[in-house]
């Protein structure tokens, strides 16, 4: 069963359309990768999905519910979890307090089992748990800044460009993470320059370039097209 629907979607800000006419799905349990150059509608993607931009045509579907004009917190409420790429962490405050915003929707009770949980995953977060945000390294913000996102318990969790600006073996060990929490049953959708190793992760894949799905497939069957090598994957 599709999880998520989008379709024939326009989205942009304002007067400047982005987005013209995507379609994608993701089922349950499936990591799926959306690659393109900058300036694709990548990054518009998932926020349109989020509901932080309304889109001017088309329907977004999530569990067959129609969710296109929910605002992001209903759609939090609803099983999605998003990771932006900036301004994804509170750096003044602690681990732990971090976590707790991120379980905003959830009861005292429930913070504390979700947090349980959470620390299991990411135990070298449990470590810092009293340590301000601020002070933590590159991969060990972003590992934060995804626990932030699953303490709701997504059914999808979106991430976008969970690598950038990290070392090779901090990236490496990111995904694995990222792959870690697929197998644990949330469905997951990455917008990700560092394409190679997303794709090596993914069920499938989507190219998307200047607001439009351009091609669509299994993730080594991507990895393994020249042409798309070539054009999006750096040869």
């Amino acid at each position: 069963m599709n999880l998520l629907e989008v379709d024939d979607v326009f989205s942009g800000y304002g007067a400047n359309e982005v987005l013209h006419g995507v379609s994608m799905n993701i089922n349950e349990k499936e990591i799926v990768t959306v690659i393109g150059p900058n300036g694709a509608g990548k990054s518009t993607l998932l926020k349109t999905i989020m509901g932080h931009l309304i889109p001017s045509k088309g329907e977004i579907r999530f569990k067959r519910k129609n969710i296109t004009n929910f605002k992001p917190e209903k759609k939090v409420r609803e099983g999605i979890g998003y990771v932006p790429q900036l301004d994804n962490i509170f750096p003044s405050l602690s681990v732990q307090e971090n976590l707790e915003m991120g379980g905003y929707i959830l009861s005292k009770k429930q913070i504390d089992r979700v947090l349980a949980s959470v620390f299991e995953l990411f135990p070298a977060l449990k470590s810092r748990k009293n340590q301000k945000a601020g002070t933590l390294s590159g991969g060990e913000k972003e590992m934060l800044a995804i626990a932030e996102a699953l303490m709701t318990d997504p059914r999808l969790l979106m991430l976008d460009e969970p690598s950038a600006g990290l070392a090779p073996g901090v990236s490496a060990s990111v995904f694995s993470r990222i792959n870690d929490i697929c197998q644990l049953g949330t469905a997951i959708i990455i917008v990700e320059q560092n394409a190679h190793r997303s794709l090596e992760i993914s069920d499938r894949g989507y190219v998307l370039a200047l607001g439009e799905k351009v091609f669509e497939d299994k993730a080594d069957k991507i990895l393994s097209n020249e042409e798309l090598r070539r054009a999006y994957l750096g040869g």
